[in-house]
């Protein structure tokens, strides 16, 4: 189930991360309306670009988390099994509730979330 967890976490952080520069930076970033920062709006879409692609990058921490988890002897796992449970719920329920269930990401994260909790309870 873990594995099944992570493999989805770095499939959504390769989807997010290359459908989300084709699609929502570079049209952004096309605008000439962006706050200017230090003189220029440089640094803004840098920052943009940055806080984007770090959330795949935490997505895919957490996929060798689980992977971690899956490979180690049980025992005091749960605890993290339950923190990572409890963040991809409020991830999908966030996700599910502003895009009203447009990004789909919900699914992914939500899955994560029960397969997390699912692990943490069946030892």
């Amino acid at each position: 189930m873990l594995i099944i967890a992570a493999v989805l976490l770095v499939f959504i952080g390769f989807v997010h991360s290359i459908l989300g520069e084709r699609y929502i930076l570079v049209r952004l970033f096309k605008r000439d309306n962006l706050p200017k920062l230090y003189g220029g709006d440089w640094f803004t879409k840098q920052v943009l670009r940055f806080a984007w692609h770090l959330t795949t990058l935490a997505w895919w921490g957490f996929a060798a988390i689980l992977y971690v988890v899956s490979t180690q002897p049980k025992g005091s796992d749960s605890a993290i099994l339950n923190i990572i449970a409890s963040v991809f719920l409020v991830s999908g329920i966030c996700s599910a509730y502003f895009s009203k269930g447009k990004h789909l990401s919900w699914i992914v994260f939500l899955s994560v979330a029960g397969f997390s909790y699912y692990a943490s309870t069946s030892s």
